[in-house]
């Protein structure tokens, strides 16, 4: 994304090796059709989901900003993720208070959960307590159904995420 860099010179950590993919994983409509909304009921055991999983599909998620995954910047790591029956909730850690991104990895993230989970879990994303100087205003703008459609309704803000998910120009961003 175009702009100022907010973290210029990030740290960056050795990460795990990459784990089997997950079927969870699979690439998804953005938005639940009706048809999907009976898979729950046409099976009868529900499948639990644990922390190590939710962590498996965002680790590999690439900064909007930097040629480097989520894990690798320490944006979010296991302990951060909490499942509790169809509850889901993600606290990611930016990498400077003031960073400008915030919004966008976090958008990410919902994304990502959303793609890849079953629509019966609500998913909350929010920034570490105290690691972002606008805190509350980006925990608010996550949670919100109709500023998180807002936003991905922007042709802009839809481009970069999908860049992140996919890795797209990010190993190798041109000169």
């Amino acid at each position: 994304m175009p702009g100022e860099i907010y973290n210029p010179n990030p740290t960056i950590f050795r990460t795990e090796s990459p784990s089997s993919s997950s079927r969870l994983a699979q690439k998804r409509s953005l938005w639940i059709n009706d048809d999907e909304s009976t898979d729950v009921e046409e099976n009868d055991e529900i499948e639990a989901i644990d922390q190590d999983e939710i962590y498996d599909l965002i680790r590999h998620i690439y900064d909007p900003e930097h040629p480097n995954t989520l894990e690798e910047l320490r944006v979010v790591s296991a302990p951060q993720i909490t499942v509790s029956g169809n509850l889901i909730k993600v606290e990611f850690t930016p990498t400077v208070p003031h960073c400008g991104m915030s919004t966008m990895i976090g958008l990410t993230i919902r994304v990502r959960l959303m793609r890849s989970l079953p629509s019966r879990f609500k998913v909350d994303i929010v920034v570490k307590p105290g690691s972002h100087e606008s805190e509350h205003a980006v925990n608010k703008q996550l949670n919100d159904k109709e500023r998180v459609a807002a936003a991905l309704e922007n042709p802009l803000l839809l481009k970069t995420l999908e860049e992140s998910l996919d890795g797209i120009n990010q190993r190798n961003p041109k000169d």
